[in-house]
């Protein structure tokens, strides 16, 4: 028999806030936190702008040996994970079994910033001087390893690794690692750290990257005027739960999980498939595993980078599915005011869908001034809007060809 599976904590590292409530705060007032990059010097650099994260102090959540020893992909991991944590209200003696609390934590790309750091130490300097934590502080496992030692989660951590896609995948096999029996608490989620010089530049050349140079023209999802993403970097961090252990605690239930589904299109190694067959497909699994019509869904935060073809495609992909009832969801990409962080964005933007769900308030997609004849939805433009939600979407689709897709379910008290 399937358990039930919900969320009883969740934390946020990212450019519109150091924590679920401030970041949900000012996703409703349309805060862009997109500006230039300060990270590093951009003056030789095409792109100049991203999506920082900003006045986190790291000493009040990590120690200051920690902090450096780990790269920052690890460092955010860690603090989201301890908002996580904390909202859980889960104590040492509600973990009888260390080895049924499991860690899904994804990423695309894992320690950039290390691996650019010692890779140039290793060519300008000599390579004895490369940092010996150069290589744990590198490896994505090691995101969700540090997470697993500070709680003694002794179950399996296994991120997952789909590009951006990460995180929503890395949720799903919590999902149901948890549902099919096998754990009973879980970690889940995704961090990324990208911003450095090797990280913008190799999307830049790829021509990914907006090259604009206003902050409040750079992230346009769906907007015709869209001319590719804003790079981001952040962390979103869950603790899933099985539903009778949280009961049985007395936890403090903020969403069901109902469903998830996951494809990957076989077309192309960067670009969307042009009949949105994969993204159609993981839409209509997930809604099969939550065992819902398409008319239930009254929310999607929408993967909507802003680039010409994902946001094209994406939509195409939800009329298919949802055919008239696609117009009377509320969509939005929260990209337009994080920008995209890549691995971690279906973790950021679920934490987005969760809290619309509990409070009745979309955010909404910024900057949206110019209408795409084939971008036609209902992209919740410029300003939140009030409904009741019983159901949210996240998905989020990744180069390769990646496809996953989250279903939550508002929580009823029963």
């Amino acid at each position: 028999m399937k358990k039930r599976v919900v969320i009883t904590g969740h934390g946020l590292v990212c450019p519109i806030g150091n924590s679920v409530e401030e970041s949900f705060s000012n996703a409703l007032k349309g805060k862009n936190g997109i500006d230039f990059i300060k990270s590093f010097d951009t003056e030789q650099w095409k792109v100049k702008i991203g999506g920082e994260i900003k006045n986190l102090d790291y000493e009040k959540f990590i120690d200051k040996k920690s902090i450096k020893r780990q790269d920052k992909v690890i460092n955010i991991a860690l603090i989201a994970a301890k908002e996580a944590y904390k909202k859980s209200g889960l104590k040492k003696e509600d973990i009888k079994d260390p080895f049924r609390f499991g860690t899904f934590i994804g990423s695309g790309i894992g320690g950039l910033t290390t691996i650019n750091r010692e890779t140039e130490i290793s060519v300008v300097r000599h390579p004895s001087r490369m940092s010996p934590f150069f290589i744990p502080a590198s490896i994505i496992n090691l995101i969700g390893a540090a997470v697993s030692l500070e709680f003694q989660a002794k179950g399996p951590n296994l991120p997952i690794v789909t590009a951006c896609s990460a995180a929503t995948n890395s949720m799903g096999e919590a999902f149901r690692y948890i549902r099919d029996g096998y754990l009973d608490l879980a970690f889940a989620g995704g961090s990324e750290a990208p911003i450095n010089t090797i990280g913008v530049n190799g999307f830049a050349n790829m021509r990914a990257l907006s090259m604009e140079s206003d902050p409040n023209k750079a992230s346009l999802p769906f907007d015709k005027r869209r001319a590719g993403f804003v790079i981001a970097e952040g962390a979103g961090v869950f603790i899933f739960e099985e539903y009778e252990h949280a009961k049985k605690r007395g936890a403090n239930i903020l969403a069901e999980v109902v469903g998830y589904g996951t494809t990957s299109d076989a077309y192309h190694i960067t670009a969307p498939d042009v009949n949105a067959e994969g993204v159609s497909r993981a839409l209509n699994e997930a809604l099969i595993d939550a065992d819902i019509s398409p008319n239930k869904i009254d929310y999607i935060n929408a993967h909507g980078t802003g680039t010409p073809l994902n946001d094209k495609y994406e939509t195409l992909g939800i009329k298919k599915v949802f055919g008239d009832h696609a117009k009377k969801i509320n969509i939005s990409s929260t990209k337009s005011m994080t920008g995209h962080a890549l691995g971690a964005s279906g973790a950021i933007e679920s934490v987005f869908a969760i809290e619309a769900l509990r409070t009745s308030k979309i955010p909404p997609t910024i900057n949206y001034k110019e209408k795409d004849p084939d971008c036609d939805l209902n992209y919740t433009p410029n300003s939140y809007v009030e409904r009741n939600i019983d159901y949210a979407i996240n998905m989020n689709l990744g180069f390769g060809g990646q496809n996953a897709v989250m279903i939550f379910k508002r929580y009823k008290n029963d």
